[in-house]
């Protein structure tokens, strides 16, 4: 395993890691999510990520059970959750979303009760919040560092001006700015990363922990013919994502990908993620898998990343189109 550290920050994170979304307490139980956190941890990921929205808090209670049972060093891996959406969606009450002081610290509780830890390493405001000045958020993030219930935090899909907000806002009170940022990342999904926050990765030191690498399948090939029963594009309640991925024009791609994949003796996925952490500016790329045949493919880009040659990349460049 590679590790790399967390911008301009001490922390230290596993070039892959290991997140929940979608997958705990939906398309995993706890004896599946245990083998697959083990056989992650054991080869060498130190970051599981988790937050507060994924299937209502049952998500993190299920990380929580895992961690428990597996009595892991605490000091050996980081685990993070995030705050914003709440726990019941269209249902939440009023200050049980956003990112007030009372949500984030009330939000901050809950999470480390249901993940059975006395701190987060990593603790993330989940989307920007208009409503709520940034010097509340700023402030109110502070305060759980200084009470040692989070060591980091840090923002998932913010703007660059969002960012560049906080980290004036931070400075002129003399308070610790967001160290990382939780972009979606890959062939898809590329200006933020590339463009956007490339001023904020010079001046200030920022990492990433970027989701979705494979694009929520779509880059590992299973859905050129169709969308398999049991697949994440499949599930109740994902209709959204479906509509999002399923463009003949991104399949057509992901057609031509293949091949490369090929010429290169390596599986699709592996070749996708192993594009995403080429990047420098990529700290971690979080990994979804269900399977433990899956995760081990995954687990293969530490070795295929380092043969993208510049004629490779730009190969991968004139098929999908996407570079800004």
């Amino acid at each position: 395993m590679e590790y790399r550290k967390m911008g301009n920050t001490g922390l230290k994170l596993s070039v892959l890691s290991y997140g929940s979304w979608v997958t705990f307490s939906r398309q995993v139980d706890d004896k599946a999510s245990d083998r697959l956190m083990g056989l992650a941890y054991d080869n060498g990921i130190n970051f599981f990520d988790n937050a507060e929205a994924y299937e209502g808090g049952r998500s993190e209670e299920m990380m929580g059970r895992v961690l428990a049972a597996k009595n892991w060093d605490r000091t050996s891996y980081c685990i993070s959750s995030k705050v914003f959406f709440g726990l019941h969606g269209k249902d939440n009450k009023p200050n049980q979303n956003g990112l007030s002081r009372k949500h984030i610290m009330e939000a901050c509780h809950a999470a480390l009760r249901r993940m059975q830890t006395e701190y987060l390493d990593l603790y993330y405001c989940h989307r920007p919040d208009p409503e709520t000045p940034m010097e509340e958020i700023v402030r109110t993030m502070n305060i759980l560092i200084e009470q040692g219930k989070i060591f980091y935090w840090g923002t998932s899909e913010w703007s660059a001006d969002e960012i560049l907000e906080a980290h004036k806002v931070a400075k002129e009170l003399g308070l610790i700015p967001p160290a990382v940022e939780q972009p979606q990342y890959n062939l898809f999904e590329r200006t933020k990363m590339e463009h956007d926050y490339l001023p904020i990765f010079k001046n200030h030191g920022m990492g990433t922990t970027i989701w979705s690498p494979l694009a929520s399948g779509l880059l590992t090939g299973k859905y050129n013919d169709g969308i398999p029963e049991g697949s994440r594009l499949a599930l109740e309640n994902y209709a959204w994502l479906k509509d999002r991925m399923m463009q003949d024009d991104k399949l057509e791609r992901v057609k031509k990908l293949s091949k490369v994949a090929a010429d290169m003796g390596t599986s699709l996925a592996t070749l996708s993620i192993a594009w995403c952490i080429h990047n420098p500016y990529v700290t971690t790329a979080i990994l979804g898998a269900t399977r433990e045949a899956q995760l081990m493919e995954n687990l293969e880009a530490l070795n295929v990343y380092t043969q993208l040659t510049p004629a490779i990349m730009q190969e991968i460049d004139g098929i999908m189109g996407t570079k800004p």
